[in-house]
């Protein structure tokens, strides 16, 4: 096929868009792939439609290998499913809802775990129907309060989801394994780096998780790995917790003054001065820092939390948002900040700067007599037999010597503060390195949370019913063109991987001459008849120069110029990724582009 610029619906633009912060939106916008609509909201025009539809079919193709059929889904759907799964409020303000002239609710499906098990359930009934994969690439949509970075974090987006269905664990074992497998292949023929990492579910729910994440300085989410191996979200990070302490010999937990000591560092200070030790002052680490959360549950209703951890850690509000479901109801999408001033003022146990397990040392956890009881995690550094200074829910008091396990308890433990570069792997397999991504693709083991919701059974061989088990598998795919514009650009333009480019070569036509014209067009007709995608510069009053700018903004992996140096018989064949270029005689340009394709 030739695709004529002189027709093309295209407008490149010399200056970038002034609400675009990184280089895909920039450059995605600039050589004409995309527009904006509204916020998080695009237009998909000629070239990157043709980009899209190229991800899409390497998608297909991978989910048709392992047997994976499509299906397709509306975007609007009714409310009545995702009120069964507790989703219609669980997702909060993060979906878009909607009445229809009936005052029917319905929503803009940000997921579509519920019809994809009541589609399965309404035709299958038997053990012998499994197992069974289906999949839809369709638009999402989720009412993101900033969208950003263009195609990266949007209002509305492409996905390929696809879910398994399988009798046992056994068989949703086999169905994920095969997933996983796929999804490394998808990206490895993208062109795209990707690292699978351990995730946590979160909401989804289920037994396994992982996500794959292309790395990338700009990427929203942190993960670590090692040298050794280990790969994790932040989220999905477990501490190498120290083995428990035998505290029968530890003195007598002691209260002391500690007045003008409301923060970590203040309270050092003090306690080297009041308390000196041998061997090494006291630091951020030997202090119990108890933080007050807020969650607002997906009900309205505000609860607080207080979590124990080190004095040298900060909490990670995402690692705390990700782990604190088992241990509130109705988790799903809450809200998550530190208390305010007036939640505090509503318990007078706590006592802003001076917070500790308890009132005294025999007094219950963090809730006066009366008082609402404040549940109460702790760090998995916080183990029996550890000693710590902390509050003592007094002004200007601090208890030295308070003792896990002897002196205080706790509701759970709970992931919660920072990963830092150098921890050490839970697997150990090494220190942690830290690095950014962007989520390209998530697996989960659903398990039976949707089946169980929706009543999906089978019969299985001894004809007795069983509650299906599933797994969800999600790409972004307007998601992976961003990343690979992301990472595939230079300061010329874009640089597509042949994978994904809008054509296998560009012929650009330089110059005013009817015979170079003709050339080009002639070279075109002449590639495209080899089965080639083209693109051809024909356009006759725009200079050199342009063209050239234009070439290398669009970023096909190849370019053939047709120009001056026809005089000579040769054109300019030249490789768009690493710059190089050389002269080829007309007569074998077809050929020589055609190997250059190959490679």
């Amino acid at each position: 096929m030739i695709t004529r610029l002189s027709s093309l619906f295209l407008r490149t633009l010399r200056e970038d868009p002034v609400d675009a912060e990184v280089a895909s939106h920039k450059l995605l916008v600039r050589a004409g792939y995309i527009r904006r609509a509204a916020p998080g909201i695009y237009t998909w025009l000629p070239l990157g439609l043709s980009v899209l539809r190229k991800v899409e079919q390497i998608i297909r193709e991978e989910m048709a290998a392992i047997g994976s059929q499509e299906v397709h889904f509306p975007a609007l759907l009714p409310k009545e499913p995702y009120e069964v799964t507790n989703r219609w409020t669980e997702y909060g303000e993060g979906i878009f809802r909607l009445k229809d002239r009936k005052d029917a609710d319905y929503l803009l499906a940000p997921t579509h775990e519920e019809m994809f098990t009541l589609l399965v359930k309404d035709l299958y009934s038997s053990y012998k129907d499994l197992p069974l994969s289906l999949y839809q690439i369709q638009n999402k949509y989720r009412d993101e309060a900033r969208p950003r970075a263009g195609l990266l974090r949007g209002r509305e987006f492409i996905m390929k989801d696809s879910y398994s269905f399988d009798v046992d664990d056994a068989g949703l074992d086999a169905s994920y394994a095969a997933h996983r497998a796929a999804y490394i292949r998808i990206f490895e023929r993208l062109g795209l780096e990707v690292v699978p990492v351990k995730a946590t579910a979160g909401a989804m729910g289920g037994s396994r998780s992982e996500e794959f994440l292309h790395p990338t300085a700009i990427g929203e989410d942190t993960f670590v790995r090692s040298a050794g191996g280990y790969a994790a979200n932040v989220e999905a990070v477990t501490t190498v917790a120290p083995e428990p302490i035998d505290f029968s010999a530890l003195p007598a937990a002691v209260v002391r003054d500690t007045p003008d000591t409301p923060t970590i560092e203040t309270l050092v200070a003090a306690a080297n001065e009041l308390e000196p030790r041998d061997g090494e002052p006291w630091s951020g680490a030997d202090t119990l820092k108890n933080v007050i959360l807020a969650v607002t549950l997906p009900t309205g209703e505000r609860q607080l939390v207080a979590i124990g951890v080190p004095g040298d850690r900060a909490v990670d509000l995402k690692r705390v948002e990700a782990n604190i479901g088992s241990f509130l109801p109705l988790a799903g999408e809450i809200g998550l900040e530190a208390a305010t001033e007036e939640d505090l003022k509503k318990n007078a146990s706590l006592v802003k700067g001076y917070i500790g397990p308890g009132l005294s040392l025999d007094a219950p956890l963090l809730g006066a007599e009366g008082a609402s009881k404040i549940l109460f995690l702790v760090d998995p550094r916080v183990v029996s037999g550890s000693s710590w200074i902390t509050g003592a829910n007094e002004a200007g008091k601090h208890v030295f010597g308070l003792v896990a396990g002897r002196d205080f308890g706790w509701d759970g433990v709970i992931e919660a503060t920072e990963v830092r570069e150098g921890d050490q792997a839970p697997d150990g397999s090494g220190p942690l390195e830290l690095a950014r991504g962007i989520e390209m693709g998530h697996i989960f083991q659903l398990g039976r949370k949707y089946a169980e919701a929706l009543e999906l059974k089978v019969l299985d061989q001894n004809g007795k019913q069983v509650v299906v088990t599933m797994g969800s598998y999600g790409v972004g795919v307007t998601r992976a063109v961003a990343a690979l514009a992301e990472s595939n650009h230079d300061a010329r333009g874009l640089v597509w991987p042949r994978s994904v480019a809008p054509a296998d070569v560009h012929v650009v036509a330089v110059g005013r001459g009817e015979e170079i014209f003709a050339t080009a067009e002639q070279l075109a007709a002449e590639l495209s008849a080899a089965g080639l995608d083209v693109i051809l510069d024909d356009r006759p009053k725009v200079s050199p120069g342009v063209k050239f700018g234009d070439a290398e903004l669009l970023g096909v992996p190849t370019i053939l110029a047709v120009g001056k140096g026809l005089a000579d018989g040769v054109v300019e064949l030249k490789d768009r990724r690493s710059g190089e270029a050389q002269n080829v005689p007309v007569a074998e340009a077809a050929a020589a582009v055609r190997a250059a394709v190959a490679l």
